[in-house]
């Protein structure tokens, strides 16, 4: 049975539950990114009301066109670049946007815009490694075996790979390029683009 304290539900699930008014889904949904938003805000700079107001924003900006979203799984990209536009909007609007003098006083809080933009970027990286299981997790279990056999570090050796899964030495590069592309079309990775699968082994 799967443990919902530990693995988050898929957005392939999630988003077309929220979609249908599903207020459980809609819940997982922002406690799940109401961080990537607060990272965000706080990397702005944002005092604590501009903050909320702009995470409010969000949200309202999502419910309106979560039906257009084609991709669930593209759902991490569109908050942080919803959230960073709406930063930008309120800043514009107070007239707040100036470059920054590294020599002035105060300027240590850049420091600390760095650190909050690390952890959005630590948040999508750990959606996108969750995305990655479960595309993994759709392929059939001989292709997937090859996969992560492939990743392990330290690598292991196509002798190796070919004594534990049974195959040739030289349909292990084929299979490869074969796994690699279903991975790439597989529900969980459609519309997110080659990055997120790796390129050619060294």
């Amino acid at each position: 049975m799967r443990d919902d304290a530990t693995v988050p539900e898929p957005l392939s699930t999630l988003v077309p539950a929220a979609r249908e008014g599903d207020q459980h889904a809609w819940d997982a949904i922002v406690d799940r990114f109401l961080p990537l938003v607060g990272a965000i805000v706080r990397g702005h700079r944002l005092s604590e009301v501009d903050g909320d107001d702009v995470s409010q924003t969000v949200w309202l900006r999502l419910v309106e066109h979560l039906g257009d979203l084609r991709e669930p799984d593209a759902l991490p990209g569109w908050i942080r670049t919803t959230t960073r536009n709406e930063c930008l909007r309120l800043l514009a609007a107070r007239g707040r946007v100036r470059p920054v003098d590294p020599q002035e006083d105060g300027a240590a809080g850049g420091l600390d815009a760095v650190e909050d933009d690390v952890a959005a970027d630590d948040l999508l990286a750990a959606e996108r490694r969750q995305l990655l299981r479960d595309a993994l997790d759709e392929l059939p279990a001989g292709r997937r075996d090859l996969l992560l056999l492939l990743l392990e570090d330290p690598p292991v050796g196509y002798e190796e790979i070919s004594r534990r899964l049974g195959i040739p030495i030289g349909s292990i590069g084929p299979t490869r390029a074969r796994a690699l592309d279903q991975l790439r079309r597989t529900r969980s990775l459609r519309g997110l683009g080659p990055d997120l699968v790796g390129g050619e082994r060294s």
